[in-house]
């Protein structure tokens, strides 16, 4: 019987070696990553039935990279583990795409009974998590400004390069666009998001969940 194929992408590489070993007796683990990049690029060539995802990744977070998997992966299942507990964070997860979501403090306990539902097509949330998550999943995503919804991926994805203090040079290598591009898209948000410094900028990313503090 063929395994299932799980990729697991986490930067704490001890985190990643843990549920490595966790999973390699029952499941094909076909690859670990580190960055959320690597996880897009891996993810299309390696095609798993289910990846586990950390949020806070550098590059791209794991909620932009669901998002953008489930839209070339339609089918693959995803689970977000982390250490964020924020029951509006679990809704959000659902809502990009997400089948599971557990901590990382219990990710040992759970993570089998987690895979084994969500590849049966149900969904899991750690019980740790309190109702709040459901009532944050009922309400549906916070209203937030026209200007911010017009944001694409690829500006949210310079964005969180910017507050994770990437030059654009450095932002220009990981996204294999011009130098000029980068400073477009750069100009094109501050303006848009009537943002004036990179401070502001930081303050932005963090408030959207853009990165991690």
């Amino acid at each position: 019987m063929t395994k299932v194929k799980i990729l697991l992408a986490d930067d704490h590489l001890l985190v990643a070696e843990a549920l490595k070993s966790l999973l390699v007796p029952t499941y094909d683990v076909v690859g670990t990553v580190s960055d959320g990049m690597a996880l897009l690029e891996a993810a299309g060539t390696l095609k798993p039935d289910l990846i586990v995802i950390d949020i806070g990744m550098p590059q791209l977070n794991g909620l932009d990279a669901t998002r953008q998997i489930k839209r070339i992966l339609p089918r693959v299942k995803i689970i977000i583990v982390t250490m964020n507990e924020d029951t509006d964070l679990v809704g959000e997860a659902f809502r990009a795409g997400a089948s599971g979501y557990i901590l990382k403090h219990s990710a040992s306990r759970e993570l089998m009974e987690a895979i084994q539902e969500v590849l049966k097509g149900a969904s899991y949330l750690s019980p740790r998590i309190t109702g709040g998550a459901v009532a944050s999943l009922l309400r549906g995503p916070d209203i937030e400004s026209g200007k911010s919804r017009e944001l694409t991926s690829r500006q949210r994805q310079v964005i969180q390069l910017l507050a994770e203090g990437r030059s654009m040079k450095e932002i220009a290598d990981i996204l294999t666009i011009s130098l000029r591009t980068v400073a477009a898209h750069k100009y094109r948000i501050m303006d848009l998001l009537e943002i004036k410094t990179n401070a502001e900028l930081y303050r932005y990313a963090v408030k959207h969940r853009l990165i991690s503090v």
